[in-house]
């Protein structure tokens, strides 16, 4: 009894070995293919459940999702023969399993080498047609799309590859000329700076050069009308003196020798020498003012 439970276990591990071996699953993100013997029985296993012969085929499965292809940097010469260093990655994935297998066995690290070839090729390609200008700016994204074009008509066929999209990430000048554009620039830079300050000083010259002017005009005008209105306010003055001592001569006479003698008179040092009978001393001698 015991035997046959043994036995039956034997037989249904065995079975289930062998199931498990007659089953392989694709997923969405995957493509496969079959070997049998080492020689392609199927290719292009579609998503679901397969069955195959178990420890007889050999099923190889290959990432179906659009993957990144990093190009390491390197040196491309312009029409001018100017040299740049070019960082630039792909997008790429499998179109066509059996000839991405027959060229590649599989190996996606194969297949990214033999692509990078590929685009470095075209990109030395499209450069070498292209002035600095373009590859920088003008016709960045025309030598784009003609590389992508280009690219896709060299894999396709002889790696079962689709290049989706070919970007540029980064240009630079070698170190050696980076170093001689900047020195370059900054001169540049520094002359154009020059240039404003010396404008800018010309410039505050004039400036100060007008306000001193406007000043000047502005005193002149001022000191005339100032002038002016003194001199109409001594006129004014003098018409309303004239005006007062016309009604009274003989008081305003007498106003003014008494000024006259305040001034005189008013220094304890002073020192004049006089004729007595000169008129100056009329209204001293005489209290009516008389002659």
């Amino acid at each position: 009894m015991n035997q046959k439970i043994v036995l039956y276990f034997v037989l249904l591990v065995a079975s289930l070995a062998v199931l498990s071996g007659s089953l392989y699953v694709v997923s969405e993100t995957e493509r496969a293919v079959v070997l049998r013997f080492g020689a392609l029985l199927e290719v292009d296993s579609r998503p679901g459940l397969h069955v195959k012969l178990p420890m007889i085929d050999e099923v190889r499965k290959f990432d179906a999702r659009v993957l990144t292809l990093d190009i390491p940097p390197e040196s491309f010469y312009t029409l001018e023969k100017k040299r740049l260093i070019v960082d630039s990655y792909s997008k790429w994935r499998i179109a066509d399993v059996e000839t991405y297998y027959r060229a590649t066995g599989g190996d996606e690290t194969a297949a990214m080498t033999r692509l990078a070839a590929r685009a470095n090729d075209g990109l030395r390609n499209q450069f070498g047609k292209r002035r600095l200008h373009d590859v920088v700016s003008g016709e960045r994204e025309k030598l784009m799309s003609d590389l992508t074009t280009e690219l896709n008509s060299a894999v396709q066929q002889t790696l079962g590859i689709e290049v989706i999209d070919v970007r540029v990430k980064k240009i630079d000048l070698p170190e050696e000329v980076s170093d001689a554009v900047f020195n370059r620039m900054s001169a540049e830079r520094e002359k154009l700076a020059r240039e404003y300050r010396s404008q800018g000083k010309e410039q505050a010259e004039k400036i100060r050069a007008d306000a001193d002017r406007q000043v000047t005009i502005m005193e002149a005008e001022a000191y005339r009308e100032a002038e002016l209105a003194r001199g109409e306010g001594d006129a004014e003055a003098s018409a309303i003196y004239a005006a007062a001592y016309s009604k009274d001569p003989e008081f305003y006479a007498f106003t003014r020798s008494l000024k006259a003698y305040e001034n005189t008179f008013g220094g304890s040092g002073d020192l004049m020498v006089l004729d007595p009978r000169s008129d100056f001393f009329r209204y001293l001698k005489e209290s009516g003012g008389n002659r």
